[in-house]
């Protein structure tokens, strides 16, 4: 019998965070609001460098693309587990516990590969400015995206081909609040052991290899930065200091997770909230906030919408 077929669970029931009321009241409107600073954070870096053509360099077209991946990231989790706040008991049906993981695995695939190319796009601007513009055209640009893209696709495939070729028939409790391979594996009536290691060689190597190439890349950087002049190693320390963050906080929690076999620790929700939501938020902050270009271009487009509305205000009156 093939093992789709044994399969007998129809739903998943998801602990949560929380199972008290009082608490879950409060952490729905903890992470609301970060949800929609998520959405408004992100979505003013996007809108920034859509509009500034100032902005239009190899390096904004992958930060666009990289607030873009955060707002679907958090929507994967985020709004499910705002509504199961608000319900006593928090179910999933089998489809939608399916489509979670591959909608999960892929825009967070695709996040790493995306942070590689942007430490590749910060070394080449870095180390060879003068062929910069040449190495990184808008065709690499595109072709480079389209890789990512179609490598989370492939990555999320092949975890979720071998997830759900497993048989199913009880428990269906998973200790997390969102759907995830680890945990759900643990569900299967059968030995994962198999699995488990392909899950480690496939997710757990993706993250250590672009880690150590990232690692390394910047290694490289900040070699090449000894003999700059103090104003433009300083330019460039910041803006690889706030991709190393984000780098750290996005690639510790792969690392965390997904490089040892389905055992579960009392930390792995903790480091899955800042996974799914507080990364995502701390991007735009991090990238706004330390960046001089962006904020300059946000000032711009401010009084730009000022102006704009001052201008209408005469003629709606007359």
């Amino acid at each position: 019998m093939p093992a789709q077929n044994q399969t007998l669970v129809m739903e998943f029931i998801l602990v949560g965070l929380s199972s008290n009321p009082r608490t879950q009241l409060v952490l729905f409107v903890i992470f609301l609001v970060v949800y929609l600073l998520i959405l408004v954070g992100n979505g003013i870096i996007m809108i920034t460098i859509l509009h500034d053509r100032g902005l239009h360099t190899p390096m904004y077209f992958f930060l666009s693309n990289l607030s873009f991946i955060d707002i679907c990231h958090s929507t994967v989790t985020v709004p499910k587990m705002l509504a199961d706040f608000l319900t006593t008991v928090k179910t999933i049906s089998f489809e939608g516990c399916v489509t979670q993981m591959f909608f999960l695995h892929l825009f967070a695939c695709t996040e790493i590969f995306l942070l590689t190319v942007m430490a590749y796009d910060r070394y080449v601007a870095i180390c060879n400015p003068m062929h910069y513009l040449t190495v990184m055209n808008h065709k690499v640009c595109l072709l480079l995206a389209g890789t990512i893209w179609l490598g989370g696709t492939v990555h999320s495939l092949a975890l979720i081909g071998m997830t759900i070729n497993l048989p199913y028939c009880g428990p269906r409790e998973v200790d997390n609040f969102f759907c995830d391979v680890p945990p759900i594996i643990k569900l299967a009536c059968t030995n994962t052991y198999v699995i488990e290691i392909l899950i480690v060689s496939n997710s757990g190597l993706i993250s250590i290899v672009c880690f150590v190439v990232l690692v390394v890349s910047y290694g490289v950087i900040l070699v090449s930065l000894r003999n700059r002049f103090a104003e433009g190693r300083r330019k460039a320390l910041s803006t690889c200091a706030a991709h190393l963050t984000v780098v750290t906080l996005f690639l510790g929690h792969c690392i965390f997770i997904y490089s040892r076999p389905s055992t579960s620790f009392s930390e792995d929700k903790v480091v899955s909230v800042f996974f799914t939501a507080i990364t995502p938020l701390l991007n735009p902050i991090i990238y706004t906030l330390r960046n001089e270009d962006m904020k300059r271009a946000l000032h711009k487009l401010l009084r730009q919408k000022v102006t704009a509305e001052k201008t209408l205000e005469p003629l709606e009156s007359m």
